[in-house]
């Protein structure tokens, strides 16, 4: 199957409707307790337990409309079925709020192998997404690197230390937030490292 592109919206689309839908679930279903075989579960077990599959369906549905599927999107589907089976196999929700850490350690030590070799995976990952020269993609490597660790860090102290609604909301409404900002930001910060397109008339 070959390459396809799809529009910004869909792309957006797909990205986003399974971490909207779990902060609406959760904010419905949260006080609520389901019982499957004798078992009781939390809204929130209940509501990570439609999260998984939802996540794998929208992986499915981007790699049928493009033939492809983006690296770090697999990587965190992964993470999400593995986190988000354990959460709901034991009954247990810290599995699945630990999930950001380990997806940001694990991104993080990608990008810090990368490095050591003088290497941007940044640059792999993002599949040259941004027009920066060499020495642009390195800079963005290692601040993706530090943020990356900074993010790892405040969803342990998140969700370790303050109340399940307040992760939630760190969890669906920041860190998207905080992430694009951060790459805007950094774009703008690299602009002297952008490769300005030729004129074609020229």
């Amino acid at each position: 199957m070959s390459d396809r592109s799809i529009s910004k919206g869909l792309k957006f689309l797909l990205e986003y409707v399974p971490i909207i839908l779990f902060f609406v679930g959760y904010f419905r279903f949260k006080d609520d307790t389901f019982v499957v075989n004798g078992v009781e579960y939390a809204g929130f077990i209940a509501v990570t337990a439609m999260f998984i599959p939802l996540c794998v369906i929208t992986m499915g549905i981007y790699w049928h409309l493009t033939g492809r599927l983006a690296r770090m999107q697999a990587v965190t589907t992964v993470l999400v079925v593995l986190f988000g089976g354990l959460t709901v196999w034991f009954n247990d929700e810290s599995f699945f709020k630990m999930k950001p850490t380990m997806v940001y350690l694990i991104f993080a030590g990608i990008l810090g192998a990368g490095l050591v070799r003088d290497r941007s995976l940044l640059q792999y990952a993002m599949e040259g997404a941004i027009p920066l020269t060499e020495r642009g993609w390195m800079l963005m490597t290692r601040h993706t690197f530090v943020f990356f660790l900074v993010l790892a860090v405040a969803n342990e102290l998140i969700w370790r230390n303050m109340p399940t609604d307040a992760w939630v909301l760190f969890k669906t409404i920041v860190l998207p937030i905080v992430t694009l900002v951060f790459f805007l930001g950094d774009t703008l910060v690299l602009r002297r490292y952008l490769v300005l397109p030729t004129d074609a008339t020229g």
